[in-house]
Formats: structure tokens, sequence, C-alpha cells
């Protein structure tokens, strides 16, 4: 294992251990901060995703948002490969997917403008540290080069890191919400 790969599968470890504790103290206020960005955005295809184990809850904004336009959830097509995002709105039937994250049975596939990303930590500087497959930065790095998309992360403030091991394959994100607000990345 590469000295990098050390670090990501140390600070993995860690911003779990964080996660799990906000996750545990249930904070509130943060799928209102998403709804807020979100509504400056109306009609925009958007994607998001289902939350599993102790991701935070992106669903109310995503129910909102729905109201207005198309909203999609990731579905994994295979190892290596970007996410595909299928049609979902409150209530649509859903199966379990890949690494148990929950998809819609059915729908159309989507293009998102908007992709809502989950995380295990995030920095100020707009870094994201995932799971460890690449899937969203494989994803980013194609939704980008067809057109503008906004990376947002959505997480508790407790994932917040103030160093994390990027490498250059890592998609930025463009803001971060939080339960405590909205973070505008710095350089």
């Amino acid at each position: 294992m590469s000295d990098l790969a050390e670090r990501k599968a140390a600070a993995r470890k860690v911003a779990f251990a964080r996660r799990a504790a906000a996750h545990a103290a249930r904070a509130a206020g943060a799928a209102g901060h998403l709804s807020s960005v979100l509504a400056g955005h109306r009609g925009v295809p958007l994607a998001g995703y289902a939350a599993m184990r102790t991701e935070i809850d992106p669903l109310p904004a995503l129910a909102e948002a729905a109201a207005h336009g198309p909203v999609g959830l990731p579905v994994i097509e295979g190892v290596g490969r970007p996410l595909r995002f299928r049609a979902w709105s409150p209530g649509c039937t859903m199966v379990p997917g890949a690494f148990g994250a929950a998809i819609p049975e059915t729908g159309d596939w989507i293009t998102p403008e908007i992709l809502i990303v989950p995380l295990v930590a995030f920095s100020r500087a707009g870094g994201r540290l995932g799971y460890g497959g690449g899937f969203y930065d494989r994803t980013l790095e194609a939704l980008r080069a067809a057109r503008p998309t906004l990376a947002i992360g959505f997480a508790y403030a407790a994932q917040e890191a103030e160093d994390l091991p990027l490498e250059p394959t890592d998609q930025p994100l463009d803001l971060i919400v939080t339960e405590a607000g909205v973070i505008e990345p710095r350089a």
C-alpha cells in the first residue's frame, strides 16, 4: 500500500468515527440549509443520494426539489465506472442497489447539473474524502467535461478535517452544506 493510500485509510477511520458521533447526536437544520441552497436552482436537474449507515440524509431537501424539477439517485453499474442517475420522486419504489444503497426500481435516466455528494470528510478548501471507490470522482469528471456541474458536499460539521490526503483525480466540491450552514471553499 502506498503512503498516500495509507494516509487516506487512516483519515477515513478517524472521519468515520467523527461522522458516527455527529449522526448519533442527530444534528438538526442540515436539510433546511440544503433546501435553501437548492431553492436558488429550481428546475435544474439534480441528483442526491439515499443515506446509508451514518450519512446525513438529503431526502427531505430532495423531496422539496422534486416538486420543481428532475431529481435522480445514483446507480452503480460496475466497479471503475461512473455513476448513472435514475429519476426519483417521493414515494417511488426503492430496491437495494450495489453496496446496499437504495435506488429507484424503475425510471428514466437523468443527467444532473447539480450533484449532492456524500462524503466521509471534507476540508474548507473543497477537498472531499469518500469511501475510496472513486465513483463520485469519475462521475464528476465526466459530468464536468460535458457542462458546468455544481458539486455540493453534504455532511455534518464534525466531518470537517483541516488537511486531507488528496490526489490529482479527486474532484473538488463547489459548496459544502452542514447543519451549521453553507461553506464556500477557500483556496
